[in-house]
């Protein structure tokens, strides 16, 4: 459950290289930031101890639970990103925190699929290609907005790529598939970034709306990291073999 379109393309974005004070901006991303790794660790904790224990594998890795813990997290990310007009901060949290432990159930397959060190290579790979990228969106001057619907028609490519690797196992399609995934997610963390700090410059005088847009920001970042480290996991485990 962790290839998802990414969350919020529906909000234009306009570009400002300056606007907002600068604690305005650090207040919105420590939000989003702080989320988003209570997100990653919460995934991570779950997928873990659904891997220790035989039974629950049993329960959430096969059969109708794990369909519909799938299903639920369309659900969920559907709601996030476009009711955040509506939905409370406390709320949104609530589901984003919800979608992130669902996931941890979905994905609790690697942590027996691939060995530990890959797992620990691809995230210390992940967390530095995600630093860089998401600082690149904050001071670029460039405006990415022009990237956004090609990589969002990448992003669908990729999506479509998976589903036919499901029915043709092909391993050149695998691996020029995994390698586009993490040049797409990598893009995406540069121009969701660069998004994100137009928001903070629109919401600054709003707190609630402010509180909203940082938890639903977060979940585009959430699937940003995520999606790279399971791209970089397989090209890595592919690597070792």
């Amino acid at each position: 459950m962790s290839m998802f379109p990414n969350t919020n393309r529906q909000y234009p974005m306009t570009y400002e290289a300056e606007g907002a004070g600068s604690t305005a901006i650090t207040a919105f991303f420590n939000a989003v930031y702080a989320w988003m790794a209570a997100g990653l660790a919460l995934t991570a904790v779950v997928a873990w101890f659904v891997s220790t224990q035989p039974a629950l594998q049993q329960v959430f890795l096969g059969g109708p639970v794990m369909w519909i813990c799938v299903i639920a997290e369309f659900a969920l990310v559907i709601t996030v990103a476009s009711a955040v007009q509506r939905l409370s901060a406390s709320a949104a949290t609530a589901l984003f925190l919800l979608y992130a432990a669902l996931n941890g159930l979905t994905l609790s397959a690697i942590f027996l699929l691939y060995a530990h060190a890959v797992l620990a290579g691809a995230f210390i790979v992940s967390a530095g290609m995600f630093g860089a990228m998401s600082v690149y969106g904050h001071v670029t001057h460039r405006d990415l907005t022009r990237f956004g619907s090609l990589l969002f028609m990448a992003l669908i490519g990729v999506v479509l790529a998976s589903v036919v690797s499901i029915f043709w196992q092909n391993s050149m399609l695998s691996t020029i598939m995994n390698y586009v995934g993490v040049l797409v997610f990598v893009g995406l963390t540069a121009y969701d970034t660069q998004r994100l700090r137009q928001l903070a410059i629109a919401t600054q005088g709003n707190a609630a709306m402010a509180a909203r847009y940082s938890v639903n920001g977060a979940l585009s970042l959430y699937l940003d990291f995520l999606n790279l480290f399971l791209f970089l996991v397989q090209i890595m485990s592919d690597r070792r073999r």
